[in-house]
């Protein structure tokens, strides 16, 4: 039994076998990653410099869209690097430092997302509790509170996956480092270990999970008593695309980890993976922004800006 110190580098999963595939993925991850960067980064200046934008919705989104830069920053390079040069390498320390920082931001993201529910639901369910319940203290009290919790949960994941032995070799299923293709290379026989930490886990998950629905159900009750159509229109407007959003990150997410054995194949599982760990932070952007009439204004405004001072 060779314990996980005595590797010095795992192997990723190759995107493709032939060159031509490589640089079509290299150019595919390019174009995803630029797409990210622009539409979060013109998120983050609208929202920065738009005084009208410093409301409780909007510093959950810009703090969402920080989380999406860093998420898409994780993943991608490594990926374009090991595609355009044609290498699957990656040192252990790189390895974990990948594993923290992947995990950081998905636990982030629920986080996020769980608190933009629970400001939309005080918005619509509770308007007259708004400003007390949702001050600027308590959105900066809870927007901490997601960036520790997830972090503290990144790095007992981390920690307990690279504490275990590993003696079934070096090369991972995945084009980045994770913890499911990490454990199958484990001898250990720590079930408990690991049983305890997917435990904590899911029980946070499915309680981040559980409030969400609970608040929408809420949500929608109070929406479809509002007598005016245009009340209606704008209530639904507001919380669509937060809806969009989570559908989009549960969906893939539980797909990847809970689809049966007899679904999974090298190249599903690279789909789904994409789909879940990279697609998201780019098409975060767009689906907030089409129904975000605010939003739309202050980032046309900015852009306008920037091409009269050029």
């Amino acid at each position: 039994m060779s314990n996980s110190i005595s590797i010095s580098h795992f192997l990723l999963l190759a995107l493709a076998d032939t060159r031509q595939l490589q640089l079509l993925h290299f150019c595919l991850l390019l174009g995803i990653s630029l797409a990210a960067l622009l539409g979060n980064g013109l998120i983050i200046s609208a929202v920065a410099c738009g005084h009208h934008l410093h409301t409780p919705m909007f510093f959950f989104l810009l703090n969402l869209a920080l989380n999406d830069l860093g998420s898409v920053c994780t993943t991608v390079p490594k990926a374009m690097h090991n595609s355009l040069w044609h290498i699957r390498d990656i040192p252990y320390t790189g390895c974990a430092a990948q594993l923290f920082l992947f995990a950081f931001f998905i636990s982030a993201e629920v986080s996020l997302l769980t608190v933009m529910c629970y400001d939309r639901y005080v918005s619509i369910c509770k308007p007259l509790h708004y400003g007390t319940l949702l001050g600027s203290r308590a959105c900066a009290q809870m927007a901490a509170a997601a960036w520790t919790s997830a972090f503290l949960n990144a790095l007992l994941h981390t920690a307990n996956t690279f504490s275990l032995p590993l003696c079934h070799g070096n090369a991972l299923g995945q084009f980045f480092c994770e913890i499911p293709q990490i454990l199958k290379l484990s001898c250990s026989h720590s079930t408990l270990r690991k049983l305890g930490v997917i435990v904590v886990s899911a029980l946070l998950l499915f309680s981040c999970f559980v409030f969400m629905v609970f608040s929408y159900v809420q949500i929608f009750r109070v929406v479809l008593r509002i007598p005016s159509e245009q009340g209606r229109h704008k209530a639904f407007s507001t919380c669509l695309p937060h809806l969009a959003v989570v559908s989009l990150f549960v969906t893939t997410g539980i797909f990847t980890y809970l689809k049966p054995p007899s679904m999974s194949s090298p190249s599903l599982d690279l789909a789904v993976s994409v789909l879940y760990s990279v697609v998201p932070p780019a098409l975060n952007p767009l689906i907030y922004s089409l129904r975000n009439t605010e939003l739309k204004a202050a980032v046309r405004r900015l852009m306008t800006g920037c091409f009269q001072e050029h």
